[in-house]
């Protein structure tokens, strides 16, 4: 048998094999997914993005992994490894900063922010809770946890929380707030009084008549000559 026969053989032999052990084995699967709302159905890392609200640049999303769930009710976006929100106002200067730990996106309207909750904007009002809901189509910040509100004059906190987007106009139940003392010490006040006492009339001193040398010699002269 020439060298090349055998080589054909040896190859005809090798194809066969490789044709037989594809055939006996069955391709990869996996089970069938019965509920859809269980898997997302896109899942992105590392995501900076820009969002617009009635065809202006908005908000701006960063975080390490965001997630989309179409078929659940109501449809959802998932951050489970935390968030960092940013407000823009007309004139795209940031305006309000949002931070959690988890967060929940309904519909593009209603946000579930959960763990570590912190709210800045620029009045200089820091909001913090383990919980925050926030509509983005009524506007609104509501909590019905422990929520504690810290302003540039006072700092409030109670067990429930209800807030415009700006915080200015908010309602808190079960609260107590601390506010400054202002100080007592009155520039004017000191003044006056520093000006009462420069002008005060002190009292005359009580002055001992002195002795007159003269007459106590004369008295002790004449005692002397008797």
């Amino acid at each position: 048998m020439s060298k090349i026969s055998r080589l054909l053989l040896i190859l005809s032999c090798i194809i066969s094999g490789l044709l037989s052990a594809c055939s006996d084995s069955a391709p990869p699967s996996a089970s069938a997914i019965k509920v859809r709302d269980s898997a997302s159905v896109m899942t992105t890392y590392g995501v900076s993005k820009l969002i617009s609200d009635s065809g202006l640049i908005r908000y701006k999303v960063v975080a390490e992994e965001w997630r989309v769930y179409d078929r659940t009710n109501p449809p959802r976006h998932t951050f489970p490894k935390g968030l960092l929100l940013e407000r823009f106002n007309q004139k795209f200067h940031v305006e309000m900063y949002v931070t959690a730990d988890t967060a929940y996106w309904y519909n593009q309207n209603l946000w579930e922010l959960r763990g570590r909750v912190k709210v800045w904007n620029l009045d200089g009002t820091v909001f913090s809770s383990q919980l925050l809901y926030w509509d983005m189509k009524t506007h609104e910040f509501y909590s019905n946890v422990f929520s504690h509100l810290k302003t540039p004059d006072k700092e409030v906190e109670g067990t429930s929380f209800r807030s415009d987007e700006q915080m200015r106009h908010y309602t808190i139940n079960n609260s107590h707030a601390v506010f400054p003392i202002p100080d007592e010490t009155n520039d004017e006040t000191t003044d006056s009084i520093k000006v009462a006492e420069q002008n005060e009339t002190p009292e005359p001193a009580s002055v001992m008549p002195a002795r007159n040398p003269q007459k106590a010699t004369t008295s002790h002269a004449t005692k002397e000559s008797s």
